[in-house]
């Protein structure tokens, strides 16, 4: 079953006035990242409580948890990360999906082309072991490709997905993104990904980065 969802976030800062533009729109899902100026992973119990009743009153269901997961340096510690993945876990469960949209890490600093395998393996262990984390929770992580981390192009999200051999982890798949990052979003990386493709973002752009309405980028 297809769910239309919005990044709200991007409506308001306010939760109220999101509702009411998702009402006019006859959005009733959401990809919940952030209220109140706060990212989602950094909202308090009572802000979630809050978020959820009002949610409940207003028809309005969360489809993914829209997590910042793996997007910082790949030397970050990975029970730094290990320990947001589990707040993210229990929000998804607070609000009833089991799906969590997470990144493929940065390089780490003053990174170099002859340190790249080492980056390579680096975020390839670190999603394993999220992934296992995942998958013992019952939850799907989202990897969305984005530019400047490493699952940026097909190439290397192809080389996640085959080397991540996880049922929790699936592809979110972001078309302006891989038109910043220099690929054709379709036919190209579509084809090569949508075996493991489950969310798309309704997004578009222009290869100087600029983000443009659906249909009218490149």
């Amino acid at each position: 079953m297809i769910r239309l969802s919005a990044f709200a976030d991007e409506i308001s800062p306010d939760l109220e006035e999101q509702i009411a533009v998702l009402h006019g729109e006859g959005i009733r899902w959401v990809e919940l990242r952030a209220a109140w100026d706060t990212n989602v992973l950094d909202l308090s119990d009572a802000q979630l409580a809050r978020i959820r009743q009002q949610f409940g009153e207003e028809g309005i269901g969360v489809s993914v948890i829209g997590s910042p997961l793996g997007k910082v340096p790949v030397d970050v510690p990975l029970e730094e990360e290990l320990r947001r993945q589990d707040r993210a876990m229990e929000i998804a469960e607070l609000f009833g999906t089991r799906l969590i949209r997470i990144f493929s890490f940065y390089p780490p600093a003053a990174f170099t082309e002859q340190e790249s395998t080492g980056y390579r393996e680096a975020v390839l262990s670190k999603l394993r072991e999220m992934a296992a984390r995942a998958e013992a929770r019952g939850v799907t992580l989202l990897h969305e490709n984005d530019t400047d981390l490493y699952g940026d192009t097909i190439e290397h999200c192809l080389d996640v997905m085959n080397n991540v051999p996880s049922p929790s982890l699936k592809a979110a798949f972001d078309p302006a993104n891989f038109i910043v990052s220099g690929e054709v979003p379709y036919p190209d990386a579509y084809d090569a990904l949508h075996g493991w493709v489950t969310h798309v973002h309704v997004k578009d752009a222009l290869p100087d980065r600029t983000v443009v309405a659906a249909g009218e980028g490149v």
